[in-house]
């Protein structure tokens, strides 16, 4: 019999511990998980509680204060250890704030020991909704806000928080954040995701009776876009889908960068340079935040750029012209390829060496 496993995710620390709170009283026989990252020690905090008080309370510290060791070192193992547990039926797990669940997705849907223990019934992402618009797409950092994981951590609010809506299964806002916001979350989030508005909504029964959809998420999430877009109808917000086959011109893209990478909207999707011809790389941004880099996608016969925009308001009409300019032009194209053998293409800061990924 496995454990089914509810995690939640957030960059609002108090609005992770309500939905905790609340799934924890409503599931009876629940055991709660909370780890929490101090980013100047490098510190890990478990926290293992139940109705009737903590369990466990322990510090873990880590060589670096990031997801993959906090995952490796401490998270996976205590929910292993949790789920072989017969005294526990379910079990809430909180990740450390601002973390994103697509790792613990992953392993959760390719270990097949982990699997024998723990089903993944959903991931549930809280969102504070007193300015949550402004959230989404405004340019404050996590640091600003005290959010933040590790000392180097320079994460916009937006791209994190739009990230974790993109992977959720089910989105849960303290109150009703007006039509302008439920439009944009919406139209960030997968088709079929399901909006709580108030944390003592939160159904942990029918929570635990469903089980993650590992490839439908990740196929939503995913920088390459793989599901189908649905169609906005009426609506406050707007999406701009933008694919070529051709790559990005790496001198332009970095020159002109800010025309695409600028502006009160989320920007995410994949694209490729000729300088790397064989290399994935992920462009994830929100509110003038960007970041760039490479990650493990599948192998295509035709390489894409593809870039999707979402916004409130109009879609600014500079985004198409940018994207156009920055592409290799026809012409370009149809260079051979051996002419963009170079050591350098100026994009190693971010993209590392190309002798690296050749």
């Amino acid at each position: 019999m496995r454990t089914p496993l509810v995690v939640v995710t957030g960059v609002d620390p108090s609005a992770v511990d309500n939905a905790m709170l609340g799934l924890s009283w409503d599931l009876p026989r629940a055991v709660a998980v909370r780890h929490l990252v101090d980013p100047g020690s490098q510190v890990l905090t478990r926290i293992v509680s139940h109705a009737g008080g903590v369990l466990e309370r322990e510090e873990v510290p880590l060589e670096h204060a990031c997801v993959t060791c906090a995952l490796r070192e401490d998270i996976v193992p205590t929910l292993e250890r949790f789920g072989r547990d017969s005294r526990w039926s379910s079990i809430v797990a909180a990740l450390p704030t601002a973390t994103e669940a697509t790792q613990l997705g992953r392993i959760l849907a390719s270990d097949h020991r982990l699997a024998r223990h723990l089903r993944l019934s959903g991931i549930v992402t809280t969102l504070a909704t007193q300015r949550l618009a402004e959230d989404l797409l405004g340019d404050d950092l996590l640091r600003e806000r005290g959010w933040h994981t590790n000392p180097g951590d320079d994460r916009g609010v937006g791209e994190v928080s739009c990230a974790q809506i993109e992977y959720a299964d089910v989105l849960v806002l303290a109150d009703d954040p007006g039509t302008e916001a439920t439009d944009l979350i919406r139209t960030l989030a997968r088709p079929d995701i399901q909006l709580v508005i108030g944390f003592d909504q939160l159904d942990g029964g029918e929570l635990i009776a469903r089980r993650h959809q590992h490839k439908r998420a990740t196929a939503w999430y995913s920088p390459e876009l793989e599901a189908e877009l649905s169609a906005l109808g009426r609506s406050h917000a707007w999406r701009l889908d933008l694919s070529s086959p051709r790559p990005f011109h790496p001198e332009r893209l970095l020159d002109q960068i800010e025309r695409l990478g600028t502006g009160r909207h989320r920007s995410r999707g994949c694209f490729w340079v000729p300088t790397r011809p064989g290399a994935a790389l992920e462009w994830s941004g929100a509110g003038g935040q960007l970041s760039i880099g490479s990650y493990r996608g599948r192998s295509r016969r035709t390489p894409l750029t593809r870039l999707l925009f979402t916004g409130l308001g109009s879609a600014p009409a500079e985004l198409l012209t940018a994207f156009e300019d920055i592409l290799l032009t026809p012409t370009e194209a149809l260079v051979d390829q051996r002419n963009w053998n170079v050591l350098e293409d100026g994009l190693e800061p971010w993209l590392g060496d190309i002798r690296e990924v050749a």
